[in-house]
C-alpha cells in the first residue's frame, strides 16, 4: 500500500480524534473529584447535542455516501440493499455488545457528583467490582465507537471531527461512573482516575485494530460497506444511550433542544464546507 504524505496526514488526524474522544471518560472522571455539585442542565444540552450530531450525520452524511460507494459497485438496486444490511447490521453489532453486559453493571447507568462526598457509601469489595466492571464494559462500548470516528475521519476529517466531539462529551458522563464508584470503595482518585483513563483509551485500539487488521483488507466495497455500518452504530448509541441519560438527567426539554442545536450546526457546518 503507498501512501502519499497527505495520506499519512489523514491517518494521523484519524488516529488523533479517536484518542481525543477516548480520553474524555478522564475529563468526566476529573470533573467527578473537583465539581461541588451535577450541571444536569448542561449535560442534558450536551448529551443531547451529540445525538443530534450523530444522528444527523449518520442519515444525511454517511449512509448516502455508504450508498454512493457501494452502488457503484454494485448497481443502484444492489448497492442499495448493501447499505441497509450494513446499517442495521451496524446496530446489531452494538446491540449484542449491550446484551453481553449485565444490568447491574451496565455503564449507562448514570451517576452524579454529588455522590463522590456522599459519607452514607461505604468502602466495600462490591462497590469496587461495580466500579470495574463498569471500566470493562465502557471500554468495551467504546471499542466499536473507535473503529466508527476512525472510518470517518479516513473518509473525510469534516465528518470525523464532529463525531470525535460527540463521542467526547458521551464519555463525560461514562468517566463519572467509572469514578464514583471506584473511588468510593478504594478512598483513592487517582485509582480512580487511572481506570477511567484505561478504560478511554480502548476509543483508540479500536482505531489501531481498524487500521492493522482491517485497512489491508479493505476495497471499496468492503469500506462502503463498514462505512454503513458507522452509520447503525451512531444511530443506535444515540437512540440507545445518548438521549435516555440526557432525559435521566432531569431535564427532558433540555435535551430535545440539544438535538436540535446538534443538527442544525452540523447543517450549517456541512453547508459552509461544501
Amino acid at each position: 500500500m503507498h501512501e502519499s504524505f497527505s495520506d499519512i496526514n489523514q491517518i494521523l488526524i484519524a488516529f488523533g480524534l479517536t484518542l481525543f474522544a477516548g480520553l474524555a471518560t478522564g475529563i468526566g472522571s476529573a470533573i467527578a473529584f473537583f465539581a461541588k455539585r451535577t450541571n444536569t442542565k448542561f449535560l442534558s444540552i450536551a448529551l443531547g447535542f451529540s445525538a443530534g450530531v450523530m444522528i444527523y450525520l449518520s442519515f444525511v452524511e454517511i449512509f448516502p455516501k455508504a450508498q454512493e460507494i457501494l452502488s457503484v459497485e454494485l448497481g443502484s438496486r444492489g448497492g442499495y440493499l448493501l447499505t441497509i444490511l450494513a446499517f442495521f447490521s451496524g446496530m446489531v453489532l452494538i446491540a449484542i455488545i449491550d446484551k453481553l453486559v449485565p444490568a447491574f453493571e451496565n455503564p449507562h447507568e448514570l451517576k452524579r457528583v454529588e455522590q463522590m462526598q456522599d459519607p452514607e457509601q461505604k468502602r466495600n469489595n462490591k462497590l469496587y467490582r461495580m466500579g470495574m466492571m463498569s471500566a470493562l464494559a465502557i471500554a468495551i462500548h467504546n471499542f466499536p465507537e473507535g473503529l466508527a470516528t476512525f472510518l470517518a475521519a479516513m473518509q473525510d476529517i469534516r465528518l470525523g471531527l464532529p463525531i470525535a466531539i460527540a463521542i467526547a462529551i458521551h464519555n463525560i458522563p461514562e468517566g463519572i461512573a467509572i469514578s464514583v464508584p471506584i473511588h468510593h470503595a478504594t478512598g483513592s482518585k487517582r485509582k480512580a482516575f487511572k481506570y477511567s483513563f484505561l478504560s478511554g483509551l480502548a476509543e483508540p485500539l479500536g482505531a489501531l485494530v481498524g487500521f492493522f487488521i482491517l485497512m489491508p483488507f479493505i476495497n471499496q466495497m468492503v469500506f462502503g460497506f463498514m462505512f454503513a455500518a458507522v452509520a447503525g452504530i451512531m444511530v443506535f448509541i444515540s437512540i440507545d444511550n445518548l438521549l435516555p441519560a440526557a432525559r435521566e438527567y432531569g431535564e427532558p426539554h433540555l435535551s430535545i433542544y440539544g438535538l436540535t442545536a446538534g443538527m442544525a450546526l452540523m447543517a450549517l457546518s456541512l453547508v459552509f464546507f461544501l
